[in-house]
């Protein structure tokens, strides 16, 4: 563990060891960083995601919706709900509006803990570490199937006794059925006070169907982590006992669109929503 306050990893042994860092295999943060326009991919990302993008030509924009989804829904939060504290899991390589850009944008007050588990984002965690004076933004190595150990990290910097946002943008999916993804949400939710938040974008894959179907083969034949699109209600039950927030569980598009992040007309595949914690 580092000397650094704002730079901590999870050392005790994880239920998973992480991949390594390979560029000679296509890796899922890597090649979104490709269709985010980035810089911080290989050639073997690059192949994968051209290749995913043959199976659905409108993967590229459907990605990118889903980075103005999330600075929308940290505008909303830090906004209208008054949320001061965010806890991102499954952040990726850095992009443009980041959650902790957005949240302290409005509240510099925010604070932020980024959560991955993956070498690629190590590489570039401190990029992350920017956090205005008035605020804390903190960086963990740690497993989304690890819960416990996330809790326990992410309360070095946030105070869950007061409402939290859980981000839990385009990362589900990576997680299998057989890993029990609903109750990795669940027991995470559980540490999370009334007035907390869930945000969720997950591949949909009852839209655009034969299409999103190729692409995750696609993308599975070359990759270690695989990826598994969920219908809407299978993405509707993540959010079950909660209550949603208007518009409900939409494509990523239609969720309150907003000029400040705006990305065109374009195509999304991803089931998106926010609730609130009762």
């Amino acid at each position: 563990m580092t000397d650094d306050p704002w730079f901590r990893t999870t050392g005790a042994e994880r239920p998973s060891a992480p991949p390594a860092f390979d560029t000679e295999v296509a890796h899922i943060a890597r090649v979104q960083d490709y269709w985010l326009g980035g810089k911080d991919h290989f050639r073997a990302d690059r192949e994968a995601g051209d290749e995913a993008v043959k199976a659905f030509p409108g993967l590229v924009a459907s990605v990118r919706n889903t980075r103005a989804f999330l600075a929308r829904a940290v505008s909303h939060l830090a906004g209208e709900a008054g949320i001061r504290q965010f806890l991102d899991i499954g952040t990726g390589i850095p992009a443009a509006d980041n959650t902790h850009e957005v949240a302290q944008s409005i509240a510099p007050e925010s604070r932020i803990v980024y959560t991955d588990h993956d070498p690629a984002v190590l590489a570039h965690a401190r990029a992350l570490l920017t956090s205005r004076p008035e605020g804390a933004t903190a960086y963990l190595d740690a497993d989304l199937r690890d819960p416990e150990k996330i809790l326990a990290e992410a309360a070095e910097t946030l105070d869950f006794s007061r409402p939290v946002a859980l981000m839990l943008v385009a990362v589900l999916h990576c997680v299998p059925d057989q890993d029990d993804p609903y109750g990795i949400v669940a027991r995470l939710l559980e540490a999370m006070p009334p007035g907390s938040h869930l945000v969720v974008s997950h591949p949909a894959s009852d839209l655009r169907a034969d299409q999103m179907g190729a692409m995750a083969k696609s993308l599975n034949r070359v990759m270690a982590q695989k990826v598994t699109p969920r219908s809407f209600e299978d993405v509707s039950r993540f959010f079950a006992g909660l209550e949603l927030i208007e518009p409900g569980i939409v494509r990523a598009s239609e969720w309150r669109p907003d000029p400040r992040f705006d990305v065109g007309t374009m195509t999304s595949t991803m089931w998106s929503g926010i609730a609130r914690v009762p």
